[in-house]
């Protein structure tokens, strides 16, 4: 059975992840790692190994599977805007800017708004809530919910932004997708190209910098932070929680796992994949990835080694 510390009499309002947490939020931890850390939080869902690192403040309920408990008790406390049954293609309560032109086909839920000089392209949806900034250009059949998109923003055809993103919680019964409740936030001057897609976060925001440009067929995972002026080509691949500094250059198809961080200017060379935080300022190539004279030289060596092994065979 579920074994519970503190005041049982303890209610909360809201959902917050464990590093935000305040004394009005229901969150969870699985790691002990930071679990010392949650003295402010409501209520904590925390795995056997969190529970004990814990201090004295929250209440505290100790379950196998704290990200899937979390799971079902937030989808059953909160849920995401969605379109109104019934709705007319541009919702009465949707504030259009009369400089604003929408083509044939496009959806605008209750309480979006675009701002003056937006252009939407036709069959592009725009869910509740959503609020686009002047200047904004949003191409055929992109889908935004869940977003705040700046001023002189491209997004170009096909593009999906504020989707769900990949987040597993493992139970008793396999794996189910946890309720992402979080938003994207582009900011001024942001490209995103033809299909690519943007995650919105799980509780936190997925943010992508001012002057940011993102080609085509990139994906950007939940709670990612992407810098300013940062340039990914073709293919790239985000994955959650990660971070990307100010000025740093992808190359085509490059992909970077979970909880890591590329510094501020950083290169990461066509095809890399990124394993471990690259510092800033410097060039990774390679699989998995690091500084490209190392992976260079591997590369001579390994062409030597393959070179005299042939002629010794011969």
């Amino acid at each position: 059975s579920d074994k519970i510390r503190g005041d049982a009499g303890r209610s909360v309002s809201s959902l917050a992840p464990a590093s935000l947490s305040g004394s009005n939020d229901l969150t969870f931890q699985e790691a002990a790692a930071g679990a010392g850390d949650l003295r402010s939080a409501g209520i904590v869902l925390a795995s056997p190994e969190a529970a004990s690192y814990i201090p004295d403040g929250p209440f505290v309920i100790e379950v196998r599977h704290p990200r899937s408990a979390f799971a079902k008790v937030a989808a059953a406390l909160a849920s995401v805007r969605q379109f109104e049954r019934g709705q007319p293609a541009i919702h009465p309560t949707a504030h259009i800017a009369p400089t604003a032109v929408l083509e044939p086909g496009v959806v605008i839920g209750a309480g979006a708004a675009l701002g003056p000089n937006v252009y939407v392209a036709a069959n592009a949806v725009i869910g509740p809530g959503v609020q686009v900034g002047a200047r904004t250009s949003i191409g055929s059949n992109v889908s935004i919910r869940c977003a705040l998109i700046g001023d002189g923003v491209r997004i170009f055809p096909g593009a999906v932004i504020g989707e769900t993103g990949f987040g597993l919680a493992a139970g008793g019964g396999g794996a189910a997708l946890t309720p992402h409740f979080g938003r994207v936030i582009m900011q001024n001057g942001v490209t995103l190209g033809a299909n690519s897609c943007i995650d919105r976060g799980l509780l936190e925001d997925t943010v992508i910098g001012e002057g940011t440009h993102i080609d085509n067929l990139c994906h950007i995972g939940h709670n990612c932070r992407i810098g300013s002026h940062v340039v990914m080509a073709a293919f790239a691949g985000v994955s959650g929680s990660s971070t990307v500094g100010d000025g740093a250059q992808f190359g085509g198809r490059v992909g970077l796992k979970d909880h890591v961080h590329v510094g501020k200017g950083a290169r990461i060379a066509a095809g890399a994949a990124v394993l471990s935080d690259v510092p800033a300022g410097e060039t990774w190539a390679g699989y998995p990835s690091k500084p490209i004279r190392t992976w260079m030289r591997e590369l001579a060596w390994l062409a030597r080694s393959a070179q005299k092994r042939s002629s010794k065979e011969d």
